[in-house]
Parts: structure tokens; sequence; C-alpha cells
């Protein structure tokens, strides 16, 4: 496995208007490698993901993939480097008026001159990674959620790309499919030598797949490191995260008066 830098991110700053969302974020990405994100709702971890697919410009600072600064891409470009990057969703967002086996071949279609018979091949091929050739005839509407995460999966590799985005793939999944996709994400990152960011809340399931962590906080890296270092880590934001405590770093009160000053207005708050 190769130790090559992917991604690389520095000093990037976004904001919207006068909402300061991302703050000087660094971090390296190697390929082969299963990166997550984590933070609480609202501390920029999806925003980032946008930065580096291009959807959005940074506001100072860069994302460089492969070499290449992806804002100063020209459109030709940013779209040529897109082909070789893939994005999961939180639900799979598959073409429900598209078969399992449509849905995969869907891109091979759109972004290749491969003859059908390759394409049923490759689709098969894909499905079969992900325990689903049999279902291929099946509509997404037959399927529960973890084979709806599933089908979106083997469809995010239909053209071996370079980079996965996972945006919290294992929101709403029962412990076995929770299971069953984290160890796919390893397993395809190992077998395809690529690299995958895995935007995410839950932080047992990703120390058991991860290789290195960073928490975002505020729009600022609050910290990072392997699974091993975060998992005996003192510091308190990461302490309250991964052992999901209620106060904390992150408080469990909106900030208020003073509770015994509130009492005092009495009929002021009818």
């Amino acid at each position: 496995m190769t130790s090559e830098t992917l991604v690389e991110i520095k000093g990037l700053n976004f904001s919207y208007g006068q909402r300061s969302i991302l703050k000087g974020i660094d971090m390296t990405m190697l390929r082969g490698k299963v990166i997550a994100i984590m933070g609480g709702s609202g501390s920029g971890k999806t925003t980032l993901l946008r930065l580096i697919g291009g959807a959005i410009r940074p506001s100072s600072g860069y994302v460089k993939i492969a070499g290449k600064i992806v804002h100063e891409l020209k459109r030709d470009e940013l779209f040529k480097m897109r082909r070789k990057m893939s994005m999961l969703f939180q639900f799979g967002a598959l073409f429900t008026d598209l078969s399992v086996f449509d849905n995969v071949a869907f891109q091979m279609r759109e972004h290749t001159d491969l003859s059908e018979p390759m394409i049923r091949d490759l689709v098969l091929m894909k499905l079969q990674t992900v325990g689903l050739r049999g279902a291929h005839d099946l509509m997404p509407a037959q399927l529960s959620g973890g084979m709806a995460r599933r089908v979106a999966l083997a469809r995010s590799i239909a053209l071996d790309p370079i980079l996965i985005m996972y945006d919290e793939p294992f929101t709403g999944l029962d412990p076995i499919s929770l299971t069953v996709i984290g160890n796919l994400i390893r397993r395809l990152t190992d077998a395809l030598g690529m690299t995958s960011i895995v935007v995410t809340h839950d932080v047992q399931e990703s120390l058991k797949i991860v290789d290195y962590i960073y928490f975002v906080s505020e729009g600022v890296i609050a910290a990072h490191g392997t699974p091993a270092e975060v998992r005996g880590s003192v510091a308190p934001f990461v302490h309250q995260f991964v052992h999901g405590e209620e106060d904390g770093p992150v408080p469990f009160h909106y900030p208020a008066e003073p509770y015994a000053s509130d009492l005092k207005l009495g009929a002021g708050f009818a």
C-alpha cells in the first residue's frame, strides 16, 4: 500500500456571507486509507465534502487532489476529475425508476463507450462485491435500507474511482447492516487502493475501520489521530464525543441568564 498523498487541504477557509464555517483547515489524506471526519451537527463536515468535490469555492486556502488545486480547475477539467471521484449519500439516493442493475450501469453508459455485454459483466461484478448480484432485477422500492445502501456503494465504485466520499453512511441502519457497510468500505478501499472519506457520527463503528480521524468543532480541527490515539485521548472534546457524554466542551444547556434570575421574572414569560 502506497503512502502517497491523494488529498491535501491547506489553510482552508469558507464563509456564507459574514458567517464563517471553516477556519484554517489543514488535512492530509493518503491513498488507500479510510479517513473519518467527525464533529457535531453544523460543524462544517458536509461543507468540507462540497469543497473537496468542487461544488463550492473556498474563501481562501485550497483543496488539492492528485496534485491539482480543485478550485483552479476549468469546468471541463473539474468534470474530468469528478469522474475519478464518487459520493455515497446518506440514504443512497438511488434512481427510483431504475432497477438495481440500471442504477449501477448508469455511469458506465453515461461516461464510457463500453458495449452492453461488457457493462453487464461489470455491473454483475460490482453487485457480487456487495453481495447483491441476485437482486439485480429488483427496484429500489423493493430493497431494505441496508440493501439500498449496498447498491449505492456498488454504483459508487462503478468507474473504479480514486476517491469516494461517504456522507453519514451508517444512518438509519440496523446493527447487522451497519457492520456490513462498514466492512465493505474497509475491504473496497483496500482492494481498489482508493481513498475513502467518511463523514459520520458513529464513533464506535468508525473506530473499527478507519486509519485516521479528524474532529471538527466550530470550523476548526479540534483534534486528530489514529483510532488508538483517539481511544486514549484525554482531550475534553474528543473524550466527550467518543464516549457520548452529555456535557463538556459541547454544553448541554443553551446559553441563558442564570436560572434564579429567570425564576424571579415570574409572569414576565406569560
